[in-house]
């Protein structure tokens, strides 16, 4: 399956159903008068987190998702039945943004959240609702009210506890590969990774997600090679393992042009916690593990692991380390329970973030206490 992180999709909430204009005319009945039912109400449109899905593919077929709009009203004052709710199934990570592409509307971080995108029309009243002392036969009834419509876009940000970062040919795919059961493409030229790999790291009976993203090259930021697209993978991770091709001569310049890639990406991704970890020592002699372990640490200002992940030296060590650091990372985040909680104990909190999330409504939708007095 071809791996997509980004799209951009049409979005039409239903239609309202139309009111109905009938009078009740029976035989021998003495009494008549009006009857028309009430419009349905149009489907609206939600977007929900499936955990079955980890690539927008899907949306390059799809563009357009109208909801079914809302059925006429009848005689015999029956109402319209409502148009079905559309709900759009997204992997778990997807922002949704507004056709800027810079107005976050939604982030689905957990499996089945739902997000309301675009709400249906309502609709219109039939003559039944017009009947007063003064009007004893109204012969008008109202129009549906249109539903919502717009554009978004969609951009996935895969969720995983460790991330890997480096220039390429760094080794990498090589060390997702000898840690879970993922195979990504390995070959010895740059750019061999296209899209970001995800691989599931079992230390003992514990366990945590590790991303590959491609590498990255000096004016990235700028759109150099593969640009910094795939950053946005690396945003959600608790803790960086920064690779640096320990053959290279000079180790230190190659670790500050990631860090001034990172940080030119800007948000908190050149503040993450970062394990600097000198690769490919495999091919070196101890006395060049040495020099340029030294050299790695000064320039990092951290402590450097020295490893090979084609040989596996040092990997358990390495993983080890990178699970204390994603457990430290879910311990300080707040879980989804606590996050559940806090909502129930503000509601003037809770509405706020509703408010936030639901789009604003469309000039021509009224309440219907409204529209009963204007046709009034």
């Amino acid at each position: 399956m071809k791996f997509l992180d980004q799209a951009k999709i049409y979005l039409s909430s239903g239609h309202g159903g139309a009111g109905a204009v009938s009078l009740r005319r029976e035989k021998f009945i003495e009494f008549g008068g009006p009857d028309g039912g009430d419009g349905g109400r149009g489907g609206d449109v939600f977007a929900e987190a499936a955990a079955n899905l980890n690539t927008l593919i899907d949306f390059r077929y799809q563009q357009h998702f109208r909801a079914e709009r809302g059925h006429h009203g009848i005689g015999k004052n029956r109402s319209g039945a409502a148009g079905k709710t559309l709900v759009i199934k997204m992997p778990i990570g997807t922002q949704i943004l507004a056709d800027d592409k810079e107005t976050i509307i939604a982030d689905l971080t957990q499996p089945g959240q739902r997000v309301l995108l675009a709400k249906g029309g309502d609709g219109g009243h039939g003559n039944a609702h017009f009947k007063s002392s003064t009007n004893r036969t109204p012969r008008h009834a109202e129009p549906g009210w249109p539903g919502e419509e717009r554009w978004v876009w969609l951009r996935l940000k895969l969720i995983a506890d460790v991330g890997l970062v480096g220039l390429p040919n760094a080794g990498k795919s090589t060390l997702l590969a000898a840690t879970s059961a993922a195979r990504p493409k390995i070959a010895d030229y740059p750019f061999t990774t296209l899209a970001p790999q995800l691989g599931v790291v079992r230390v003992d009976d514990a366990e945590f997600v590790l991303a590959d993203i491609p590498g990255l090259i000096e004016g990235a930021h700028e759109g150099a090679g593969l640009g910094d697209r795939f950053l946005g993978h690396v945003e959600r991770c608790g803790v960086l393992i920064h690779l640096i091709d320990g053959t290279l001569e000079n180790v230190a310049q190659a670790y500050r042009t990631i860090r001034a890639e990172l940080k030119a990406y800007g948000g908190v991704l050149a503040t993450k916690p970062e394990i600097v970890v000198l690769n490919k020592c495999d091919a070196l002699d101890a006395a060049e593990i040495k020099r340029k372990s030294a050299a790695l640490r000064r320039a990092a200002k951290a402590p450097v692991r020295a490893i090979s992940g084609a040989a596996g030296q040092g990997v358990r060590e390495l993983m080890g380390e990178a699970l204390a650091a994603a457990r430290a990372n879910r311990e300080a985040a707040p879980t989804p329970v606590a996050e559940t909680a806090a909502l129930a104990a503000d509601d003037d909190w809770t509405k706020q973030k509703l408010e936030r999330i639901t789009p604003p409504p469309t000039a021509s939708r009224k309440r219907r206490s409204d529209k009963g007095a204007r046709q009034s």
